[in-house]
């Protein structure tokens, strides 16, 4: 029995001792700080919150502690940067996710917040962190094992204010060791934020980072294939690494977190590559057609709502035209008299009179209204008087214009004015008898800025006077309507 207990020990010290790396995984800490900002009032992005958020849920999926920070200010970076280098004191793996806009100056690389207010290239340093904070954080941790990933290479939305406007991130020349650093694109381009839910960076990564029995390496090299094959953009790479590095243990037996260097491990077998290559493929024809079914659709959406508009657009030109035909008929009948009785009581050439107190001139087709208003007037007062005539029932009568009291002057009919001239001399007005004026100078509706139009039918001139005279009390209203 003695025998039995002593061999079952010595198994499991054995199996200790050539199993150190799974040992390490089962007891290895994982920290994780994720930050994504897109609400930027210069150059708001679309994707770094969604970016931010799917990475951290796959994160806590594999084993990790993570911090989340959506739309960050400056003061909120720092201090989470300085509580995650806090955190990474207590040892195991570190790894640092950041989403948004970045940008280089003089070589350094910087993160935006989303209050950063820059106006010149030197408020960067003090309005954005600097990216070699995070470095520094690690370093003072020394923990063993950190990642950064940083899709941040996006265009920089101050590129007006600087003077020396460099595209995307530098390279970082010094890093602590163990560190593996990488860049959705490579140094001094610029990354996309892309058409869907991710940016092309993250949605490779969150698609490979979970991939059972990869490397660090073989993850990252997966995400450039795939991000070059679909944009163009090489991400890259730096690292310091000592040892391989798991996200998630494969089912060949390979242990999450760094195993040591220079310990042997279990090597894929062909079938299982192949597999994997192929199902990449699949998934990369399925991302295909998936994008292809939402872009139809968009387009069908689109249609829809164009459709909707020409319809919208019909109904209101149709809307337009009842209206006006509606509008038209109403005037119509409001210019016509309500009852018209009126007869004929005398003529005079081209000109007949009516007992309705109306003369029609046959030539012109005009109806003018049997005399005028009586009495002095002022231009004003005599647009009004005639607007508001109600002669025949007809609501259409208007101020006459300078060449229709013209077209009524005729040297061949005259009857005396009841107002006189200088020296009270009495003034003939050269007019059919028909219409009678009781002095000889009615207003025009002619304007000429504040001058306005009238006509002496004693001598057949065309006057101008301001409107707030009344033509030295010659001054009067005539109203005329279109008789047609």
């Amino acid at each position: 029995m003695k025998r039995k207990a002593t061999r079952f020990i010595l198994c499991l010290v054995l199996s200790a001792l050539c199993l150190p790396s799974i040992v390490n995984a089962a007891t290895e800490q994982r920290t994780a700080l994720v930050i994504g900002n897109s609400a930027y009032s210069a150059g708001p992005l679309k994707n770094p919150v969604n970016d931010a958020a799917d990475m951290a849920a796959i994160l806590e999926k594999l084993g990790f502690s993570v911090t989340l920070k959506k739309n960050a200010r400056l003061q909120e970076m720092d201090e989470a940067i300085e509580a995650f280098g806090n955190l990474l004191k207590r040892g195991g793996v570190g790894l640092f996710y950041y989403a948004g806009h970045g940008v280089q100056v003089n070589g350094a690389n910087y993160l935006l917040p989303i209050d950063a207010k820059i106006n010149k290239e030197t408020d960067v340093k003090y309005q954005a962190v600097d990216a070699n904070k995070i470095l520094d954080e690690m370093a003072t941790a020394n923990n063993g094992l950190n990642i950064v990933m940083l899709d941040a290479c996006r265009d920089n939305p101050f590129t007006r204010s600087f003077r020396n406007a460099a595209r995307g991130l530098a390279i970082v020349s010094s890093a602590p060791s163990g560190t593996f650093i990488s860049y959705s694109t490579s140094p001094g381009n610029l990354a996309r934020d892309g058409d869907g839910r991710n940016s092309p960076y993250t949605a490779a990564l969150l698609k490979y980072i979970q991939a059972p029995g990869l490397t660090i390496s073989d993850v990252f090299i997966r995400v450039r294939t795939k991000v070059k094959k679909e944009t163009g953009q090489v991400p890259w790479e730096l690292s310091s690494l000592e040892g391989q590095f798991y996200f998630m243990s494969g089912s060949a037996g390979k242990a999450d977190g760094p195993v040591p260097a220079g310990r042997t491990k279990v090597a894929r077998d062909e079938s299982s590559v192949t597999a994997a290559v192929a199902t990449d493929e699949l998934d990369d024809e399925n991302r295909k057609l998936e994008d292809e079914e939402r872009k139809l659709e968009k387009e069908k959406a689109l249609l829809g709502k164009k459709k909707a508009l020409e319809e919208k657009r019909k109904r209101i030109e149709e809307g337009k035209a009842s209206l006006e035909v509606e509008r038209r008929t109403t005037l119509a009948m409001a210019k016509r008299p309500t009852v018209s009785t009126a007869k004929e009581i005398k003529r005079d050439g081209r000109f007949i009179a009516y007992d309705d107190g109306t003369v029609m001139d046959t030539s012109t087709h005009l109806m003018w209204a049997a005399k005028d208003n009586g009495s002095r007037i002022k231009w004003a007062d005599a647009k009004s008087y005639c607007e508001n005539y109600r002669g025949g029932g007809y609501t259409d009568w208007r101020l006459p214009t300078q060449n229709e009291l013209a077209g009524l002057f005729d040297t061949s009919n005259s009857y005396q004015s009841q107002c006189r001239g200088g020296f009270g001399l009495t003034l003939d007005i050269h007019l059919t008898e028909l219409i009678r004026l009781t002095c000889h100078i009615p207003w025009a509706s002619d304007k000429d800025g504040a001058k306005a139009a009238s006509f002496g039918f004693t001598t057949g001139v065309r006057m101008w006077a301001h409107q707030s005279s009344d033509i030295a009390a010659f001054g009067r209203a005539l109203p005329v309507r279109s008789g047609k």
